[in-house]
């Protein structure tokens, strides 16, 4: 049981002995003047505001840098990229009547060679 109340006194004294530190670390404090207070607040308060405004100019210098020039070349670029599509499927699609008309000439050709063929026939007949 010694051991138990020791402990318990070890913990009271060292309570006993932070606040006691605490305390003598607080007097050794240099605390501020009203004076010297208000103004060290008065120039963090400045310093923020001319930070706020400098991010500010550069938030509407990029914007107005992406509204004209980013923006604008994207645009141009998928302008290009439009054209350049369409004039691929414009030249597939003259392929693809070429193809056609090819076709539709074979077709044609086969057609009038056995037309001439049934009339060869018929008459040798």
């Amino acid at each position: 049981m010694p051991k138990d109340v020791t402990k318990k006194e070890n913990k009271e004294n060292n309570k006993k002995h932070f606040f006691k530190d605490f305390k003598a670390e607080l007097k050794k404090v240099i605390w501020p003047t009203p004076k010297q207070l208000v103004n060290n607040t008065i120039a963090v308060i400045t310093i923020v505001i001319i930070t706020a405004v400098i991010v500010f100019a550069l938030d509407l210098v990029f914007e107005v840098m992406n509204d004209y020039g980013i923006d604008k070349l994207r645009d141009a670029i998928g302008t290009q990229n439009t054209q350049v599509t369409e004039t691929n499927q414009e030249s597939e699609n003259t392929d693809n009547v070429t193809a056609n008309e090819t076709s539709e000439n074979n077709t044609e050709e086969t057609n009038s060679t056995e037309n001439n063929e049934a009339e060869n026939n018929t008459v040798n007949e």
